[in-house]
């Protein structure tokens, strides 16, 4: 499989779910969810430039780093977690990390898919019997990206469906997912980034940014944090990339 990716005999969108399979990951355990990657930085320009690599997120950085200014807060983070009053290890016992969520997990999942069943069902369970509050919905993708870059603690890649499923950004079953606090602004369909037209125009056009030159130089280095040597140990602690 690699080396027909390497050949590009694959598309990259193939590559990372033949991956996401190898390593246990399946569409039928929320826990081990298949993952992808952010791998876009541009979503409030007008036009989707794919040849401009500013559009691009740096592959090689954790999202929770992708923001140099969080660097910081998650390298104090694994020096200090231990000695902050609310972390429960009192025999020490747990390993130093720089995430205490994790950038792939059932909640997440549920996050991202809630407009669409068995998925919405399963988020009302785990809220109790019903909707969370909509300021916590997904209900931006420019929001959700800026949250990303605001806040080291949110660290959520994305899912397959971001390349293939517009059915998943439009609320087509009229659910009453509440209102934003400041704006008022009812959570319905999926905002989008200004460069698409429609939920199908973003799919084509950020299945498109994956397979683009820029991704395909570069997605290596997202694999070895995600599949490879940088999950764990020095690797891992070097590049930032330790989870509790």
């Amino acid at each position: 499989v690699f080396q027909k990716w390497v050949n590009r005999e694959i598309s990259n969108f193939d590559y990372l779910i033949q991956l996401n399979t190898m390593a246990g990951r399946t569409y039928n355990d929320l826990a081990q969810y298949p993952v992808f990657p952010w791998i876009l930085r541009d979503y409030t320009s007008e036009e989707l430039d794919l040849n401009n690599p500013a559009v691009f997120r740096d592959l090689s950085k954790p999202i929770g780093v992708v923001n140099e200014k969080n660097a910081k807060t998650v390298k104090e983070k694994y020096v200090f977690e231990h000695l902050y009053e609310n972390f429960e290890d009192p025999l020490g016992m747990i390993d130093k990390f720089h995430y205490g969520t994790h950038y792939s997990n059932a909640a997440g999942v549920m996050h991202y898919l809630i407009r669409v069943e068995p998925f919405t069902t399963l988020h009302i369970q785990l809220q109790s019997g019903r909707f969370d509050c909509a300021d916590r919905q997904f209900h931006s993708i420019p929001a959700t990206w800026q949250a990303l870059m605001d806040n080291p603690n949110d660290v959520k890649e994305l899912i397959p469906e971001f390349f293939y499923f517009p059915e998943f950004l439009e609320n087509q079953n009229g659910f009453n997912l509440g209102q934003l606090q400041m704006s008022k602004e009812l959570v319905n369909d999926v905002v989008l980034p200004k460069w698409a037209h429609s939920p199908e125009d973003f799919i084509y056009k950020h299945r498109k940014a994956l397979e683009s030159e820029y991704v395909s130089a570069h997605l290596h280095e997202w694999i070895d944090l995600i599949f490879g040597y940088k999950q764990r140990g020095p690797a891992a602690v070097e590049a930032l990339n330790v989870f509790y």
